[in-house]
């Protein structure tokens, strides 16, 4: 009795800010039932929990005072409110949520919040069902049917994402906002290395998110999410058994998070093994009677991963070890006489995830995330090993976010990555080069009302060194008649001995020192990126958004260094650092080697509640020292013997002329001031409780700012979605069209627009704790003829044709 009355005067001598409160609320629709499985987030705490059948929830051990809650569940508007907790009230709040037709969902990769109804940043997430109903081999295929983004189509094995007319070093592709530290931005006939059928969500950034991720994201970024490191023990998974017809496809994944109270597992793996893919029509438009086939299109991969994390009160911290192997073939590579080429890629990736609520006077927060990296890929000819390539990164971000100052939330990102990468073999067009970035970002919000202030900066030091790289003596000429161009067949191969690394001949006996330059670069940059936006929420349904940015890059060594065959993309590469004379030879560039700065104006108006909601997008982008590739109107051997290429040349904008099949157009990187603009656009209705219709449109308009298309920009596109939902069945029907593409450069050739027809039947299979379902879909099920115009073989490897796909998915 004694100590209870003890207890008791202590509880009223101590400040009720100091006392343990408990929050108790309930969430509900409009129409007053309760939403099971909402997720409610304390934001500043980062602590969450999920409502139960009745739609309550608790948090416990809370300190008197102010909090936000973010509420949130499929198929509603995400909810913001503020609420109050003391020591004087255990009533249970009630907290609304209203329909969204738009599904809403958090990003991951930022520490600022984000999403596609809410950011003054455009984004988009595939996650869930349509994830899984879209989800390819490659990720730009899985990608495309978001607004914004399209593929480089590399015929059905290393497609890459574009995102409002940009790829390659300017989209950054990370996973769980690490760099996926492949190859894949060198050139598109490089793949991917991730897996979009082990993944929680996809996440996309359109335009400059340098402020996360650096200047290589000037043009956007794609986020692969996973569970790699768990932050939860509980027991649950997937797997998925699928098969396609139009190229034999078999796929098998799974994976799943287990552990104990306060040790997380996770572990996934998949196996994937294809076939050639067939095609409406022969996919060679300079042989209409050939096989339709697409020759070196098949794969055969495989994958896992085992993760293990340390969960406790205040955050979590755990490691995660990936293997990823894939052989998959290279369309329109074979020469030599060798009709089978193929790439032999290895990746082992080592994470570490951790976060840590620090909730001290100043401090709220700290997040980490490192990796390292070790890539390799050997392209084989036939039973030869031709080139090798690899890619040594090591990463590091670390993330404090501060306790709310004045108002202003946010906090200070410092980034450090380090890449050594190498190539060596007949295509190793770029030297070897060690990069070197370490980088400071502030990011600051702050609600005024109604008025949503994102504000930031970020300030990078670049290194780039290459301690061999080559200029040697190029033979580089105008075509010239079917007998001059003989003999200087015969010439070139005289004078062109020079690279050991493009030589077939061993009867060449010239001294590469002869005819050979070899010197060593340092270059250093200072990028510096600034970003401001602003939200305004004009009533419950409607808000405006304004995101300004200016963002520098630096350009990549491909883009400075590179000297030699690509033959990914059929033409004879040559940096920006060297430079065409008057005298028709190529020497050292006298020009400064600028950093590429894009201004970037956002404006977004959106719908985000009720049974119809929408999304409109207009960017302008402005360039200046946009590098791209020129074509010099030259021609040089391409050191080998294209098989494929005897009777004609390939790729669309590469077209010279029958009989000059074994050379390559000599493009030559520069620098220009270019412009972007165009907008994206998508609607939702939710018809009925079982009949909900989507539908998008996007339209990007690039070129220099003198004059004149840059190439291989992606065409206009409008896609509608039709889902309808009875008891246990579902359908899915998807109509794409592209529009034809005749804004083009002066080397490309126009391309036919056509449309794509895509569905799905799904039947949901109740197994005990197992949700089965069985699925039959079909793509290009009017068997079109496509040809992807963002494609370097578009010529050569049209879309596949019409493919059904028979699965099995279940969740437990």
């Amino acid at each position: 009795m004694k100590l209870t009355q003890v207890a008791v005067g202590i509880s009223l001598l101590l400040p009720a800010s100091l006392m343990a409160q408990t929050l108790k609320g309930i969430v509900t629709n409009t129409q007053g039932k309760p939403v099971a499985e909402a997720t409610v987030e304390i934001e500043r705490l980062k602590r969450s929990v999920s409502t139960n059948e009745k739609g309550e929830f608790v948090f416990s051990d809370l300190s008197a005072g102010n909090y936000d809650l973010h509420i949130f569940a499929p198929g509603f508007a995400h909810l913001h409110k503020e609420t109050q907790v003391d020591n004087a009230s255990d009533t249970m709040s009630r907290f609304v949520l209203a329909n969204s037709a738009i599904e809403v969902i958090d990003v991951h990769a930022t520490p600022m919040h984000l999403s596609v109804m809410e950011s003054a940043t455009p984004v988009s997430v595939l996650s869930g069902e349509n994830l899984r109903r879209q989800q390819a081999a490659t990720l730009g295929d899985t990608l495309e049917k978001l607004p914004g983004v399209q593929t480089n189509f590399h015929g059905n094995v290393a497609s890459t994402p574009v995102i409002r007319g940009l790829s390659g070093p300017r989209v950054l592709i990370t996973q769980n906002g690490l760099d996926v530290s492949d190859v894949s931005r060198v050139g598109p006939d490089h793949a991917v290395a991730g897996e979009a059928s082990t993944a929680q969500q996809i996440e996309v950034l359109r335009g400059p998110a340098t402020l996360f991720f650096g200047s290589g994201a000037i043009g956007g970024v794609v986020n692969v999410v996973d569970q790699r490191v768990s932050t939860s023990s509980e027991t649950r998974g997937e797997f998925l058994v699928e098969s396609q017809s139009v190229n034999d496809q078999k796929l098998a994944t799974f994976n799943m998070t287990t552990g104990t109270d306060n040790i997380g597992v996770y572990f996934d793996g998949f196996y994937r093994d294809a076939n050639d893919y067939e095609t409406p029509v022969a996919p060679d438009i300079d042989d209409p009677d050939g096989e339709r086939k697409v020759e070196n299109s098949g794969e055969e991969s495989n994958g896992f991963t085992l993760g293990t994390s340390y969960l406790f009160d205040k955050g979590y911290v755990g490691v995660a070890v990936e293997q990823f192997n894939r052989e998959y073939g290279i369309p329109g590579h074979s020469h030599g006489g060798v009709d089978s080429v193929f790439a032999d890629l290895e990746q082992t990736r080592v994470q570490l995830l951790g976060e840590y609520d620090v909730r001290g006077e100043y401090i709220q927060s700290v997040h980490v995330r490192a990796g390292v990296t070790d890539y390799e890929h050997v392209e084989i000819e036939g039973n030869f090993a031709g080139t090798e390539f690899s890619n040594e990164t090591e990463e590091l971000r670390l993330e404090v976010l501060h306790q709310p100052f004045m108002g202003w939330e946010g906090g200070l990102s410092i980034h450090y990555k380090g890449r050594d990468v190498f190539a060596q073999g007949e295509e190793a067009f770029t030297p070897p080069s060690e990069m070197e970035m370490f980088a400071l970002a502030l990011m600051e919000e702050r609600h005024f009302g109604d008025l949503l202030v994102q504000l930031g900066g970020r300030v990078e030091r670049v290194t780039l060194d290459a301690a061999s790289v080559l200029l040697p003596e190029l033979d580089a000429h105008e075509h010239h008649d079917d007998q001059d161009q003989d003999q200087d067949q015969d010439h070139d191969h005289d004078e062109e001995g020079h690279n050991d690394e493009h030589d077939h001949d061993d009867d060449h006996d010239h001294s590469e020192s002869e005819l050979i330059r070899q010197f060593t670069t340092e270059q250093e940059f200072t990028p510096v990126s600034l970003s401001a936006g602003a939200v305004y929420t004009i009533n419950d349904n409607y808000n405006v958004g304004i995101s300004l940015s200016r963002s520098q890059r630096a350009p990549s060594a491909q883009e400075l260094l590179s000297f030699g065959p690509h033959i990914g993309t059929r033409t004879h590469e040559i940096g920006a650092l060297f430079d065409l004379s008057e005298e028709g030879e190529f020497v050292l560039s006298e020009q400064p080697i600028d950093l590429e700065t894009a201004n970037n104006i956002d404006l977004t108006f959106r719908k985000t509640q009720g049974d119809v909601g929408f999304v409109f997008n207009a960017f302008y982008n402005q360039v200046d020292n946009y590098y791209y590739q020129d074509g010099t109107g030259l021609f040089a051997e391409s050191g080998h013997d294209h098989s494929h290429g005897e009777e004609h040349s390939h790729g669309d904008e590469h077209d010279h002329g029958d009989e000059h099949s074994d050379e390559l157009p000599v493009y030559l990187f520069r620098s220009a001031d270019a412009i972007l603009h165009g907008f994206e656009f998508q609607i939702g209705w939710q018809a009925t409780e079982t009949l909900k219709v989507d539908a998008f449109a996007d339209y990007v308009k690039a070129r220099l700012k003198d004059g004149g298309a840059l190439p291989r920009t992606s065409p206009m596109r409008v896609g509608t979605h039709i889902q309808y939902t009875l008891d246990n069945v579902r359908a899915d029907l998807e109509v794409t069209h592209f529009a034809k593409q005749d804004d083009i450069s002066s080397f490309e050739t126009e391309t036919d627009g056509y449309t794509l027809v895509d569905a799905t039947v799904t039947y949901d299979v109740p197994l005990g704790d197992v949700d089965l379902s069985v699925y039959l879909s079909g793509k290009n099920l009017t068997d079109q003829e496509a040809r992807v115009h963002t494609s370097f073989l578009k010529d050569i490897a049209p879309r596949p044709g019409r493919n059904l796909a028979f699965g099995v998915r279940g969740y437990f």
